[in-house]
């Protein structure tokens, strides 16, 4: 699947907002440039999160925000992969989401605010 496939017009996928994803078939690497404004340091770790992930079980991955600006992690892959393993996929991604918790907070907080626009209380 090319990274046209991946986005469409509006970087949505499946009524998401696509925050960035990795395709182990193309070898790419794809960040939303809406989200530029986020630093650095968590680009970085977000680059990491997803090529690592493909290049352990395949496929393509995605991290996404749903509507509510909860954090959607994806992972698939194509008919015809038979390397594929959803077993394995779905375990890292349970490890994903435990391990970089913190993280996806962090993020969600970001989406709730400055897309959102709404107020967060301390």
């Amino acid at each position: 699947m090319s990274e046209e496939k991946m986005m469409t017009e509006n970087d949505m996928a499946d009524g998401r907002m696509v925050l960035c994803g990795a395709n182990s078939y193309d070898k790419k690497y794809y960040f939303n440039p809406k989200f530029e404004k986020v630093p650095e340091s968590i680009q970085k770790d977000l680059h990491i999160i997803a090529v690592l992930f493909t290049e352990e079980v395949g496929g393509i991955f995605t991290i996404s925000f749903e509507d509510d600006g909860e954090i959607y992690l994806d992972a698939h892959a194509d008919e015809t992969d038979i390397m594929y393993d959803s077993v394995s996929a779905g375990l890292l991604l349970g490890e994903i989401r435990k391990n970089r918790a913190e993280l996806f907070e962090s993020l969600t907080a970001y989406y709730r605010v400055l897309i959102l626009n709404e107020q967060i209380e301390l």
